[in-house]
């Protein structure tokens, strides 16, 4: 079984899976009020419409989507994209990633000797009358052109990127037209499960297609990041729905959506949407800068287990458990120590450790934030300054394949746990490039960077400034963890 981004689909293109390997060395941060999400959103978009007064859900008399589909369908955009993957990369099979002739394709036609075309589909939705649309993230990162077609009367536009977060799986482009249709944000806080919603988007290329369907949960956690906290619906969503909205009882837009759960690439009944008060955060920052700041308290920390929760004296399962703390961070500095347990930020509870995440990112840094923690059985409020996360902007730039042919990421606690590494103090191989230096070397995928030429690596920047330090033409020597080995490699560049 399998988590699927909605992703476009092509005659070549598949069902794309979107991994996100995403530090939990936390910076998370504090529930912002919907009201002020509004000022917020209408202070960087003033002609964006915002519900300043959600009404409760209608929930008597026969059910007609007529209404809504009139009032949304203008609003929702196509999205088609095109990336050129050049000379290594492994294309698409013809039939997508269930093709059962997919070793032959491989074997036979997986690494062509030139560059190879892939277009994607998908969908937007226009927030603002002079051309801001929010898409996903993962539908237009890396692609070499971005056309928008309107459901309106079908034209095309060339759209700009303006502004991207992959924390979020959220992206803002922008077209050059005006008084276009916009929709109107909700207040998914307000979401009730078992409410009816609304999905709207292109699936499979099929323009403005309707799908409709009840909320199954949320603030549902799948595995993709710690700021996972995502509506699910058993509206139909498929691969080309990325990007469109899902939309309540009243026309409001409560979420975008991404993902969908599915062992055969098609839709099962459980699709993923991300809450727009969490967009509405951050659509400021992402048409001002381009990019999210969030917060960072500087803490590692885990779910308690039952038994933990009985040695600790509690009678639930509640809080995050601090099981490190950066040296000289916000948390060191603040007096926060291994061991505690957080338990409320600003007066709100953390009944689970990925609460925790979320709410220091949703703080801007600069601000105190009130932590109430549970330490030999007696609860303290401590203040804690937040400050900026720059390990994210490090992490994304990591993506990168550099020269050697290495793609490299700081593990992240998931990683350590995946790999059982105790600390997360190094520097992980997740691909090497087929007949690169780094392969020829014999660097494989999940090999523990230790050192470069006998220097120390704990971050990715230590990792880069090695390499580049290296003199040109002479050897690098690495040395690797790999399982329960460490050993010596020497690559020749």
């Amino acid at each position: 079984m399998a988590f699927k981004s909605n992703k476009e689909k092509s005659t070549k293109v598949g069902v794309l899976v979107v991994i996100s390997f995403v530090s939990l060395f936390l910076g998370v941060g504090i529930t912002k009020f919907n009201r002020f999400l509004g000022i917020a959103a209408r202070q960087a978009f003033p002609q964006i419409a915002l519900s300043e007064h959600q009404q409760d859900a209608p929930s008597e008399g026969i059910i007609s989507f007529v209404p809504l589909v009139k009032k949304l369908k203008p609003q929702v955009v196509q999205i088609s994209t095109t990336r050129i993957s050049k000379e290594g990369q492994v294309p698409p099979t013809p039939f997508g990633e269930n093709d059962p002739f997919e070793e032959f394709w491989q074997r036979f036609f997986g690494n062509p000797g030139g560059s190879w075309r892939q277009q994607s589909l998908g969908s937007g939705l226009i927030i603002a009358s002079d051309g801001y649309i929010l898409t996903n993230n993962h539908l237009i990162d890396n692609a070499e052109k971005v056309v928008v077609k309107l459901s309106s009367d079908d034209a095309e536009y060339p759209a700009k990127v303006i502004g991207k977060d992959p924390q979020l799986d959220i992206a803002l482009i922008k077209i050059d037209a005006t008084r276009l249709p916009t929709a109107e944000l909700g207040d998914s806080d307000r979401l009730e499960v078992g409410e009816w919603v609304v999905a709207i988007g292109n699936p499979f290329g099929l323009d403005s297609t309707i799908t409709s369907g009840i909320v199954s949960a949320k603030e549902r956690r799948i595995g993709q990041g710690p700021y996972d906290s995502f509506i699910q619906t058993d509206a139909k969503i498929n691969p080309g729905n990325s990007g469109g909205p899902l939309i309540n009882m009243r026309g409001e837009v409560v979420g975008i959506n991404s993902t969908l759960f599915s062992e055969t690439g098609e839709n099962m009944g459980i699709g993923f949407a991300i809450p727009i008060n969490m967009i509405k955060e951050s659509l400021p920052q992402l048409k001002d800068k381009g990019k999210v700041t969030r917060g960072w308290m500087g803490v590692m920390v885990q779910r308690v287990t039952q038994d933990i929760a009985e040695f600790m004296g509690l009678d639930q399962t509640r809080g995050a458990l601090v099981s490190e703390v950066v040296k000289d961070g916000p948390a060191a500095r603040a007096g926060i120590k291994v061991g505690d347990l957080i338990i409320e930020l600003n007066g709100k509870q953390i009944k689970d450790a990925n609460d925790l995440p979320i709410l220091v990112a949703r703080t801007a840094p600069g601000e105190k934030i009130r932590v109430k923690i549970l330490r030999d059985k007696r609860e303290l409020t401590i203040p804690v300054q937040v400050e900026n996360l720059e390990d994210e902007e490090v992490n994304v730039a990591a993506q990168e394949k550099d020269h050697l042919g290495l793609t490299v990421q700081k593990i992240t606690p998931e990683i350590a746990k995946s790999l059982g590494i105790k600390h997360a103090e190094s520097v992980v191989i997740i691909f090497v490039e087929l007949g690169s230096a780094a392969d020829e070397a014999g660097l494989e995928q999940g090999d523990i960077i230790v050192e470069v030429n006998r220097k120390r690596i704990h971050e990715v920047s230590e990792y880069k400034k090695a390499v580049m330090a290296a003199q040109k033409g002479k050897r690098i020597l690495f040395l690797v963890r790999r399982g329960e080995n460490t050993m010596f490699l020497t690559l020749n560049p």
